[in-house]
């Protein structure tokens, strides 16, 4: 099953792959040469299925729980002051994408969406300290009465070039559903109230909308 956000990229590089395997047969008369460049070509359509795949996920919903809203490896853990929306501070757990992981963003809590905005910015590598300040990113929070309020913030990274966000001010959305795809490679904040009991440790890799980052 493939994200709808790839369907055109997806199709155009059918098309393109299709084009220079024909061109290669056509004008390549080595067959080792021939058959290598064939198989670069479909390796390559291989890694955009992959990159754009979204696979179901069948998590445990638990109001009491937030979920890790995308897949990759938690890469901060600590206690910041957050300055767009909840102005005091708060916990932020990241989780780093790689190109090769899931790209699909998950709300990590069910409730209403209290807020949502796109911010234009920068395209500083993920990882790097400011990048949750300046780069292109959009933040959504989301809150419901059993949890309170829970911030998460897609971040571009040197790579995604677009970010896409479903998310709209006063959607009741349910955990774990799709709110946003972000294409190759990025990074998520989640900012957690200071009495979450964060249960994930640094470097742990994580699954959207199966693991748990968090609970009261």
């Amino acid at each position: 099953m493939f994200h709808k956000e790839g369907q055109k990229i997806i199709f155009i590089t059918l098309v393109i792959v299709v084009a220079i395997i024909f061109a290669i047969d056509y004008t390549v008369t080595l067959p080792w040469l021939r058959i290598a460049l064939m198989f670069l070509a479909l390796a390559f359509f291989g890694l955009i299925l992959q990159f754009f795949r979204n696979p179901k996920r069948i998590g445990k919903l638990n109001d009491n729980h937030v979920l890790s809203p995308v897949d990759g490896k938690v890469v901060v853990i600590e206690e910041v002051q957050e300055n767009e929306y909840f102005k005091d501070k708060r916990i932020q757990v990241s989780v780093f994408m790689s190109p090769i992981n899931v790209h699909v963003t998950r709300y990590p809590i069910g409730g209403k969406v209290a807020f949502s905005k796109y911010h234009p910015g920068k395209f500083l590598v993920a990882w790097h300290p400011k990048a949750s300040e300046e780069n292109e990113r959009t933040t959504v929070v989301v809150e419901n009465n059993s949890f309170g309020k829970v911030l998460y913030r897609q971040i571009a990274g040197a790579l995604a070039k677009r970010i896409v966000n479903y998310a709209k001010a006063d959607d009741v959305v349910a955990q774990g559903s799709d709110s946003g795809f972000i294409k190759f490679g990025s990074r998520v904040d989640v900012f957690l109230p200071l009495d979450a009991k964060v249960k994930v440790t640094l470097n742990q890799k994580v699954k959207g909308g199966v693991s748990v980052i968090a609970e009261k």
